[in-house]
């Protein structure tokens, strides 16, 4: 007598291939290439997000000093903060929030461990509390849909119903939200319905024009054009 096998898992469905929403130098944090989810959590749709924080040449994303060790710091003074952040495909603007606050950056272990205490208030707060200022490009009508949250307050240039061009400046990259430091978040989703979206797989045109999707590790540093 056979035994019937399982059925496979079902394919992973090809990622959403964009251009990166930034230019200059950054380094690749929480990235689905080195684990999925890649945040530890599917809640809010973010299984397949990615972050990038801009860094200078010495790979650092703030100045040196005592503040890095022990302390929280201004966001004004890291590379990234206000950094033009484009919009990574042509598409429409669905949703747009601004006015939510631009935080101290978190470097220092202490201010580290004191602010993942309140990680689960912001979670209860909802997406707003987490994503921050944000906005969400739909790349066809019925999606998928591009999350790029964190945003600096006030930057936002963008607007519900526009088109926007690949390429286009949508906002400043900033420290609202859940964010230990001004970086950019970007998740693609099935739909915007953040209680019960599916986040999506993503990669992006090689930054050197190399073949194929790329989708860059942890700890990769690189420049985007």
């Amino acid at each position: 007598m056979s035994t019937a096998l399982p059925p496979p898992p079902p394919a992973e469905p090809a990622p959403t291939v964009l251009g990166l929403p930034f230019t200059g130098r950054w380094l690749t944090q929480n990235s689905p290439a080195n684990r999925v989810p890649s945040h530890g959590t599917d809640l809010f749709g973010t299984t397949y997000a990615i972050d990038f924080v801009a860094v200078d040449g010495h790979g650092r994303s703030g100045p040196p000093g005592w503040r890095a060790l022990f302390a929280t710091e201004a966001p004004e003074d890291f590379r990234g903060f206000g950094t033009p952040v484009l919009a990574p495909s042509s598409g429409t603007v669905v949703s747009v929030h601004d006015g939510e606050p631009d935080h101290e950056a978190r470097r220092s272990q202490p201010a580290l461990l004191a602010y993942a205490l309140t990680q689960a208030g912001r979670v209860r707060q909802g997406p707003n509390a987490i994503a921050g200022n944000h906005v969400v490009i739909a790349l066809a009508p019925d999606g998928p849909y591009v999350l790029l949250a964190h945003l600096r307050r006030g930057s936002i240039a963008a607007v519900p119903g526009a088109l926007v061009a690949e390429g286009a400046r949508i906002g400043g990259c900033g420290n609202s939200g859940n964010s230990t430091e001004p970086h950019v978040h970007l998740q693609v989703t099935d739909s915007t319905d953040w209680s019960a979206c599916r986040g999506l797989p993503l990669a992006f045109r090689h930054p050197d024009g190399g073949p194929g999707p790329w989708l860059p590790r942890n700890g990769t540093v690189f420049n985007a054009r």
